[in-house]
């Protein structure tokens, strides 16, 4: 079998199983300062920061992903997912979300996730500039990454990078730019979604065809100090929601009007992230929503890599959802084997 057998799975793209002639960073050992969680924790931003890097340059490592496993059995944060069309103004509904969490004394982690140039893989990671925080301030970290071939979404290392930061801080912000697939992805690290309309855009109908409406948590329409054409928007949203219905176990997810520069609607907007993390929180809705996430990880990893066909080659294989990366990495290494056979 070859690699263009694995690749011809059917899904339009071409396969990156060449890129895995073997596990990278099969004799990689992390340092002892970053190889658990506890020391993650205990190093605060600095060690956070290396073992972001560690992400890249131990990928593939055993040592990695039993940190990363680690990372996900030992989950603190609520993960807020914020997404929206470039322009609609999520940096600075993310300041003002910051703020707050920092004035209650939260730590907070922001994960900044910028398109790449579907020609140079560049990003131009900006995000940070925008923010314009504090840098003394060792209760707040921020990391941008790029989407590199995800279009605006998540990709592997960015999903890794979450986890890590959910185990580490009290608050963690995952910010994309709506271009299509980020809205799916966001919410596969986050607990809560908000999607940030904007007045006057035809967002909202926009969503509707694409069926995005199903999938926030909480809707944001910004710069409520358009007034009428905020409104307007509000309405045309409400409708959009309208024809989704309830999400199983009873969610509806609340429209609010907000602007971040004048101040207005923050509260509110706290106040149904709050009621959403305390449905989830409710019973067991939160492991079974994290254990599909972590189901949904393998999954990704593996058919971005093989593609569909070698996915199948799986069978039915178990996934093993509370140790994610490690399933990752096994299953990777069975798919290596069925690639060298004849």
């Amino acid at each position: 079998m070859t690699p263009a057998d694995l690749g011809r799975g059917g899904s339009g793209r071409p396969s990156r199983a060449s890129d895995y002639g073997r596990t990278r960073g099969d004799c990689v050992t992390l340092p002892e300062r970053i190889a658990t969680i506890e020391a993650v924790r205990a190093g605060g931003k600095p060690a956070l920061a290396r073992a972001l890097a560690a992400i890249e340059t131990a990928e593939g490592s055993d040592t990695l992903a039993k940190l990363l496993d680690e990372a996900t059995a030992s989950a603190r944060a609520h993960v807020l997912g914020l997404t929206g069309p470039p322009g609609v103004g999520k940096s600075t509904l993310m300041r003002a979300l910051i703020a707050q969490a920092r004035a209650e004394g939260r730590t907070v982690a922001v994960l900044a996730v910028d398109p790449s140039s579907q020609r140079t893989g560049g990003a131009l990671l900006g995000d940070r500039t925008r923010l314009a925080t504090d840098p003394e301030d060792d209760k707040l970290f921020v990391r941008s990454m790029a989407a590199r071939d995800r279009l605006g979404g998540l990709s592997d290392h960015a999903v890794a990078a979450a986890v890590l930061m959910r185990a580490v801080a009290d608050l963690v912000i995952v910010e994309t730019v709506g271009i299509g697939q980020s809205e799916a992805d966001v919410a596969s690290v986050a607990d809560t979604v908000v999607l940030c309309i904007q007045p006057g855009s035809g967002d909202s109908l926009q969503f509707m065809k694409a069926g995005v409406m199903e999938l926030p948590d909480v809707v944001a329409v910004t710069k409520a100090d358009m007034g009428e054409k905020a409104r307007r928007a509000l309405a045309d949203v409400e409708g959009a929601l309208s024809l989704t219905g309830a999400r199983p176990g009873g969610w509806k997810a609340p429209v609010v009007l907000v602007s971040a520069t004048a101040g207005t609607g923050l509260g509110d907007l706290a106040r149904a992230i709050d009621a959403h993390r305390n449905w989830l929180t409710d019973g067991a809705r939160l492991a079974a929503h994290r254990r599909r996430q972590a189901h949904d990880w393998i999954e990704d990893a593996l058919r971005q890599r093989w593609g569909r066909k070698g996915l199948a080659l799986l069978g039915e294989a178990t996934l093993d959802a509370t140790r994610p990366f490690n399933a990752i990495r096994q299953q990777d290494l069975r798919l290596q084997a069925c690639w060298h056979q004849p």
